[in-house]
This record gives structure tokens, C-alpha cells and sequence, in this order.
């Protein structure tokens, strides 16, 4: 998906020209991203920007409904994936659709290896998770982790955006508009949403009438894996009903916080 300057989809100018790589990349466009007004101006920079292939991953929650719309509505060139765990509640998997249908945007499913979730299972049984921090996280990397590393190796991707908020959680208080994503071959990880609150999110969501979770509605702020989502009483931090059996310090699966450095995130 390579665009020219006379593109005219790219934003880029002779002041912004795309990048060309490595952290310098990453500084230039978290500058420029620093100063836009809004979701849709933000993400017009970063398809304006970044001479290459784009990915958007959604695990389609709130955060990434309202990147999905602003990239839907705008027509950016990016791809869509979304990772399916094999135990995903039915109301996510009726979203996939619903966008689908609501945007005319194709959204690939990534798979984990069926072999590597079959042995996992045999050995620790089918909720093997809820036993230790140590299992959880390696149902996570099978899961989760493993798949969106085969996809990244495999995509010929530049950069990739995710719906990530520091407001989240603990663990991802030190998150950045752009990233560097070492574990992934250095990527570009654009955050567009990262100093964004829960209600300015849902503020978008409203005024663009996204299609949401119908889970919300029924007090899961957050959802992710069926047996590892729960709804929240009324005061409760966001992320209380994921993993809710493990301090908030590991409430992460790898994805956006790797297990070294504070966490196992969708």
C-alpha cells in the first residue's frame, strides 16, 4: 500500500515528509500527533505520514470502535485484523460482523496455532488460568501473543495503530502516541487514543453512532476472553472485571506489555 505525495489520501507535506524509520520516525510523528485537535485529524496524519503498510488491530472494545469508525469514515488504507482466541463471548463475535456490515471493511481473524491451544489444554485443562499468574499468561501468549507475532512476521507491515489508553490501567500509565515496538522488529505502534479519557471516548462513540459491545450495557466496561471478563459494580476501576483473581500490576497478556517488564493487552 505504498502512497505518493500526490496521493490524494496522504496529509504528508514538505514540512512533514513520511518517515523513514527507527525512533527518528516514531519522534516526528508523535509531535505532529501531539498537536492535532482530534481522533480524525490524528489518524489522517498517520496515513498521511507513514509511507507503507498500516494495520489496525482491534480487539473491539470501546477504544478500538472509535479508531475503527474514524478510520472507516475516512477511508484510510489500512488493514484490519482481530484476534480470535477460540473463547471470545458471542457478543464479540456479532460485532465483527456488525462492523463488517455498518463499514464495508473486511477484518481479518487471526487464529492461534490449534495444535499449540490443544496440547496447552491437555496438560492444564480447559481453565487452566485461573490456577497462577504463570498459567494465565501462558494460555495469553498462545493465544494471543504467538498469533500476533506469526501475523506481524508475515504482513509486510510499517506500522501498526492500536487503541491503547493510559487511563487503562497501571501498567500502561507510560504509554506514548507513537511507539517503537521492538518486540515486533520495530515497528511503528501508534497509540491515537492514548490521552484520551473513557468519556471522551464514548463521547465519539455517541456523536458517531458506533456500534458497540453489547456487553457494555450490561456492566463490562472492558471485554476480553469469555471466562476472563466480568461485569463491575458500580466504583470499580474499568479493568476490575479482567482477571479480576490477579493484582491489577499483571492484568496485561503481552500484547502491549510484555511479560518481562510488569505484565503478560487486549
Amino acid at each position: 500500500m505504498k502512497r505518493s505525495s500526490s496521493d490524494p489520501q496522504s496529509t504528508g507535506t514538505a514540512s512533514q515528509p513520511a518517515f523513514a524509520g527507527g525512533p527518528e520516525r516514531a519522534a516526528l510523528l508523535d509531535e505532529a500527533l501531539a498537536a492535532a485537535p482530534d481522533l480524525d485529524t490524528r489518524l489522517r496524519l498517520v496515513a498521511g505520514q507513514i509511507e507503507g503498510r498500516v494495520a489496525f488491530s482491534t480487539s473491539l472494545g470501546i477504544e478500538d470502535q472509535a479508531v475503527f469508525a474514524g478510520i472507516a469514515s475516512a477511508s484510510l488504507p489500512f488493514d484490519v485484523f482481530t484476534l480470535d482466541t477460540g473463547r471470545l463471548p458471542q457478543a464479540t463475535h456479532d460485532l465483527i460482523d456488525r462492523v463488517r456490515d455498518r463499514y464495508g471493511v473486511p477484518v481479518e481473524v487471526v487464529f492461534p496455532d490449534s495444535v499449540e491451544v490443544a496440547l496447552m489444554v491437555r496438560q492444564g485443562g480447559q481453565n487452566l488460568f485461573y490456577e497462577s499468574v504463570e498459567k494465565r499468561q501462558l494460555c495469553c501468549r498462545i493465544r494471543k501473543v504467538e498469533p500476533m507475532r506469526r501475523y506481524f512476521a508475515t504482513a509486510g507491515l510499517d506500522a501498526w495503530v492500536a487503541g491503547l489508553r493510559r487511563g487503562q490501567g497501571v501498567t500502561r500509565t507510560e504509554a506514548a502516541k507513537v511507539e517503537v515496538d521492538e518486540a515486533h522488529g520495530g515497528l511503528v505502534k501508534i497509540n491515537p487514543l492514548v490521552d484520551w479519557s473513557l468519556e471522551q471516548v464514548w463521547d465519539y462513540v455517541r456523536d458517531h453512532n458506533v456500534p458497540v459491545n453489547r456487553l457494555h450495557k450490561a456492566g463490562y466496561p472492558s471485554v476480553g476472553c469469555d471466562p476472563c471478563s466480568r461485569a463491575i459494580q458500580p466504583g470499580e476501576d474499568i479493568r476490575a472485571g479482567r482477571w479480576w483473581w490477579e493484582n491489577p500490576e499483571t492484568k496485561e497478556c503481552g500484547i502491549h506489555v510484555e511479560e518481562e517488564s510488569g505484565g503478560s493487552g487486549i
